[in-house]
């Protein structure tokens, strides 16, 4: 009976040693909890330029920048008036100047803007619920986290001249820290 009562304390206190360490180590569902916070509060995206106020379009060179403009128009990003036509004398080439402004409805997108241009988001990366985190040197104090973020184009992404053309989507390393108090944070990415 007292080598059952002993036996009984140890696995006990084995067991209690155990779940404390293993109940700092970072899980993949944490992970993800942290850092999909991390990116609704700091979202990761890419910007373009983008002109507004008065612009000069040709009828031939210009066709392709004037249809994206327009595009923006139909959906309500942008308003453009027509200021002045121009046609060229003997040639099949007119010049038109709009004035571009941009509407309410692009605010969201709207990162900085002046009197001739405006940076716009044109790709937002959101954490891809389909591929895995992956843990990288996770112990109880600090790990590190490769996730994939996939890109959701804007209505401004036909701007965008995109340099990673290859893929929908990105790999980044975050370095999570474990603090007493708050738990597993963000320090790095």
């Amino acid at each position: 009976m007292k080598n059952f009562t002993l036996l009984t304390i140890a696995a006990t206190l084995i067991l209690f040693i155990s779940s404390c360490k293993s109940g700092g180590n970072l899980d993949e569902g944490t992970a993800e909890d942290v850092i999909s916070a991390h990116l609704k509060t700091n979202p990761a995206y890419e910007s373009t330029k983008v002109n507004i106020g008065e612009i000069k379009f040709r009828s031939k060179n210009d066709q392709l920048e004037l249809q994206k403009y327009k595009a923006l128009e139909e959906k309500g990003l942008v308003e453009m008036k027509l200021q002045n036509q121009k046609k060229k004398f003997l040639s099949k080439d007119s010049v038109y100047f709009y004035l571009v402004t941009l509407t309410d409805k692009a605010k969201p997108y709207i990162l900085k803007h002046d009197t001739h241009s405006a940076t716009v988001r044109a790709i937002n990366y959101v954490l891809d619920e389909e591929k895995p985190i992956t843990l990288i040197n996770g112990d109880s104090k600090i790990a590190r986290v490769t996730v994939s973020l996939k890109k959701e184009m804007t209505d401004f992404s036909i701007f965008f001249k995109d340099k990673n053309v290859g893929s929908n989507f990105i790999t980044k390393t975050y370095k999570l820290k474990r603090k007493k108090e708050l738990g597993w944070i963000l320090v790095g990415g």
